[in-house]
């Protein structure tokens, strides 16, 4: 069987190799703790479960059109504009899974050879995004000192004729890093001097501890470069539903919803009535941030005792980042950590090359698992 370069050349997932690899240990009797998966331990609210299941049994279960029912495109709409500040109305939205969208954009701006800016350290998928486009993706350091945020003149010196698209993550996937008002102002004048397209993923939004979420689009003139993405899989633990949106400006919608027409279709009807309640739902989203304030603290004050680790407060997420002082690559540290104490995290290199000697460590899971996961974690950096 002969496959494409472009999928021989692809990485597979570094987190879900990790759960796959936790998963064969529990399948051998291992107790296993994952601190690894970046996934909310919640269950979908359930206003929301029960109006998916009111729109099945009254025959919501045939395609939408491909940009989402008209409903919640105004929904949408309407939250980013009393929310966040951002001018757009129904007709700048898509319906779609977020993960999918941030591909669509991406697809949608390159051509082969064209440069792609990406946070470094930065969520796994967005690098093998690029190259699966046949782009090329350049890592801009998140500076640990700056508490991992982005470092313009690094930022600035990267940009030449090939440059095309600039992605931001806030907050930040795996840092737990926001972006504030002064940093996007700073990218603003990068973006809008250099004509790039910025791509914002905003999917942690609502899961902020210090400080506040802003989206770029609050900036009238970059809002007409800048495509958001966000959705409802970590703010309502509805990751299995596979529902998301993106805005951008009117004449980018036409050639994105063609990427949507070819390949999904349509985001799931079901889950789009069920995307209309999560909307309204606030009260289960708030205590579920303030459960992962919780943890986060815990997680933070523990971390911080360990000697050999250098621990920033996230800000927001539930992920922490910690720095260590061994000479080990990171993702031998992860196996390491999996074979000798049966604990699962992300090795900081699958963010890119400026995760290495760090590692990733969710707090999406219980605190009974947190106290005992750090115990093992202790011990196998004490025997280090």
């Amino acid at each position: 069987m002969i496959f494409s370069k472009r999928i021989q050349k692809m990485a597979p997932s570094s987190t879900l190799s990790l759960v796959e690899l936790a998963n064969k240990f529990r399948e051998k009797g291992y107790n296993i703790i994952s601190m690894a998966v970046g996934e909310p331990d919640f269950t979908t609210p359930s206003s929301v479960i029960e109006a998916a299941y009111e729109a099945m049994k009254n025959g919501k279960t045939h395609y939408t059109p491909p940009t989402g029912i008209s409903e919640l495109r105004e929904a949408i709409a309407e939250k980013y504009r009393v929310e966040n500040g951002v001018n757009v109305d129904a007709n700048n939205v898509i319906v779609t899974p977020a993960k999918l969208g941030i591909f669509m954009a991406v697809s949608t701006f390159i051509d082969p050879g064209d440069e792609v800016l990406i946070p470094d350290p930065g969520w796994v998928s967005y690098r093998e995004m690029v190259n699966f486009a046949r782009g090329k993706p350049v890592g801009i350091r998140l500076v640990e000192e700056k508490h991992f945020t982005m470092d313009i003149d690094d930022l600035v010196s990267k940009i030449n004729f090939k440059t095309k698209v600039l992605i931001i993550n806030s907050p930040s996937n795996p840092t737990g890093s926001i972006l504030t008002y002064e940093d996007l102002k700073a990218i603003r004048d990068v973006v809008v001097d250099f004509d790039l397209i910025l791509i914002s993923d905003e999917i942690y939004e609502k899961i902020i501890y210090e400080g506040e979420h802003i989206s770029p689009g609050v900036f009238e003139d970059l809002l007409n470069y800048t495509v958001i993405i966000n959705g409802f899989s970590k703010s309502h633990a509805m990751t299995g539903w596979r529902i998301g949106y993106l805005i951008a400006p009117h004449s980018f919608i036409p050639q994105l919803e063609k990427m949507q027409q070819h390949t999904i279709s349509c985001a799931p009807s079901m889950a789009q009535y069920a995307a209309l309640q999560a909307l309204k739902e606030k009260e289960a989203v708030h205590k579920m941030v303030e459960e992962f304030r919780m943890r986060r603290n815990f997680v933070y004050e523990e971390l911080s005792k360990i000697e050999g680790l250098h621990v920033k407060r996230p800000k927001g997420t539930f992920y922490i980042f910690p720095r260590y002082d061994f000479d080990l690559p990171s993702k031998v540290f992860a196996e390491e950590l999996m074979i000798k104490k049966q604990v699962a995290i992300t090795p900081g290199s699958a963010f890119g090359p400026h995760g290495e000697g760090y590692f990733r460590l969710s707090f999406a899971t219980s605190m009974e698992n947190l106290k005992e996961g750090i115990k093992r974690l202790r011990e196998f950096i004490e025997e280090l």
